[in-house]
């Protein structure tokens, strides 16, 4: 078998990028993910909304929620690793 790697590091010659590292397709892939988000917004538009509380009647509601909620999960996980965190020498050696 032959090895396409240009050297012992096992990276790709700069010629052979990967296409998810190459910067035009960078791009694509957020202007896709962009449309995307905001195609899945457009039809709160246009539905009528029960609300059981009025902040839910409000337009992306379930994507604005659901973006806090993720952020504020990130947080806490971040804290409680701090809180939870042991010196490198805790177990011993």
């Amino acid at each position: 078998m032959t090895d396409q790697t240009s050297g012992t590091d096992g990276q790709l010659p700069p010629d052979r990028d990967h296409w998810l590292v190459r910067q035009g397709t960078i791009r694509r892939l957020w202007i896709g993910f962009i449309a995307v988000l905001a195609l899945t917004l457009v039809p709160d538009l246009f539905m009528e909304h029960h609300a059981e509380f009025g902040i839910e009647g409000t337009i992306g509601f379930g994507a604005w929620f659901g973006f806090v909620s993720c952020v504020a999960l990130v947080l806490g996980s971040l804290a409680l690793g701090k809180i939870l965190k042991r010196k490198d020498g805790y177990y011993g050696d």
